[in-house]
């Protein structure tokens, strides 16, 4: 991405000069690439809302009962499971990463994979498994981008360009070119010999800042909050958002020692038609226990949680999250397509409630904002998302310095407990591309 900078005899500035024209060419295709992730998360969206309108609308409604009745999440998610399995299966490339193996930017995958992994990923969101879809799209979005651009740019690398494209995608998905550059800081941080951090990091937050506004425009991003009781930092913000946040951290941290086990024992099951089927109907069982508010990726259910938790006690409120631990888990563990942040701000956000109706003369933006900061940090193990999340959750940047506060010691505790995670696994033959060693 850089200009090399093997000629002796150029000036130092000479060479900021070739740095910045080089920067300068990376601009255009990363603006590319940035709208075309938010135009591809747009594509997803839709087909995935396409699902949900036929599985928990159109059926019911054709079929005369309630969508809500507490057999039709089991059977929904059973059949989805059975579906996803089938891609699995069966697609090329067998539906990309296992995502509980990979991490949120994992390697290219080739162009013939992206379908099986736009497929499983579209009928898990629509079907309402508890997983969001971070981890498929970004693959998704860089395999076109490598395609793409071994055509347009031939001496772009593939370790460059996945950088820009899931920059893009990061940012589209979340509305802001920040939250691209806070994660990808430290996927490139300590760049010393190669060098400026900036100058590292100049298109990748190109592609977000395109994918955020392109996004945003339709309507497909991440929309912060905007609450407004926040009087200002004080004593209060800890003793009440650290416990919140400590919570959050901890009933996520118990999920992610359970996942892999769990992992494990599903994969004793070779073909993945069988496990994701079982997972599937786990899912449902979860979901016809916690209700459709559990299921699904967590984004529009938080919103709707806060608008409705005068209904909730505050045990309503910590079985809602539970629950959602329990679906994020097993999601995670059967073989689904998605990601992981936007459950982990669901559980966040109640457990934010739950704590503020203890407190309820305490600030509600703060609550939140611990609780988002919490279970991200334990599920996504990304203090600076955790802290973005935890301000765009609530549309307010002055629970920031109290919040700066309430993560350390979350921290000490996230830092040495378990990763949602499976290191080292051996994913079986037509059950997802092997996660490099």
């Amino acid at each position: 991405m850089l200009v090399a900078m093997s000629d002796a005899t150029l000036t130092h500035h000479e060479r900021r000069h070739a740095t910045a024209r080089t920067l300068l060419r990376l601009t255009i295709p990363a603006v590319v690439i940035g709208a075309m992730c938010a135009v591809l998360l747009w594509v997803i969206d839709e087909a995935a809302e396409g699902v949900t309108h036929v599985l928990w609308d159109w059926i019911p409604e054709v079929g005369g009962f309630d969508a809500e009745s507490w057999w039709w999440p089991i059977i929904v998610l059973t059949l989805a499971g059975a579906a996803v399995g089938t891609i699995i299966r069966y697609a090329p490339g067998h539906g990309g990463y296992d995502s509980a193996t990979t991490e949120l930017v994992a390697p290219p995958l080739p162009l013939k994979a992206l379908p099986g992994i736009a497929a499983a990923l579209i009928v898990s969101l629509g079907a309402g498994v508890s997983l969001g879809p971070e981890s498929p799209i970004i693959s998704i979005a860089v395999g076109l981008s490598v395609w793409g651009l071994a055509r347009i740019v031939p001496n772009a690398t593939a370790g460059q360009i996945l950088l820009v494209a899931g920059a893009g995608m990061i940012g589209a998905m979340f509305g802001s070119p920040v939250a691209a550059a806070l994660l990808l800081t430290e996927m490139v941080s300590g760049a010393g010999r190669q060098g400026l951090l900036w100058d590292r990091l100049f298109a990748p937050v190109a592609a977000a800042a395109s994918g955020a506004v392109v996004a945003m425009w339709l309507g497909v991003a991440f929309i912060p909050g905007n609450l407004s009781d926040y009087a200002g930092p004080g004593w209060a913000d800890l003793y009440v958002g650290i416990p919140i946040a400590l919570a959050a951290a901890f009933a996520s941290l118990v999920g992610a020692r359970l996942m892999p086990p769990l992992w494990h024992l599903l994969r004793r099951f070779p073909n993945p038609i069988v496990f994701t089927t079982i997972g599937g109907l786990l899912v449902g069982l979860l979901g016809a226990i916690g209700g459709p508010l559990t299921l699904f990726k967590g984004a529009a259910e938080s919103g709707e949680l806060v608008a409705t938790a005068a209904e909730y006690s505050f045990w309503g409120l910590l079985f809602l999250a539970v629950i959602k631990v329990a679906a994020l888990t097993v999601s995670a563990a059967a073989g689904f397509r998605g990601g992981r942040i936007f459950p982990a701000v669901f559980i966040g956000v109640a457990f934010g409630l739950a704590g503020h109706s203890l407190a309820p003369d305490s600030s509600l933006a703060l609550a939140l904002a611990a609780g988002a900061a919490g279970s991200i940090l334990a599920i996504g193990r990304d203090g600076w998302l955790a802290l973005f999340m935890g301000v765009a959750m609530v549309g307010d940047v002055a629970v920031l310095p109290s919040l700066c506060v309430i993560v350390l010691p979350v921290w000490l505790i996230v830092t040495s407990g378990p990763e949602m995670l499976v290191h080292g696994a051996k994913v079986p033959a037509n059950a997802g591309h092997q996660p490099p060693e």
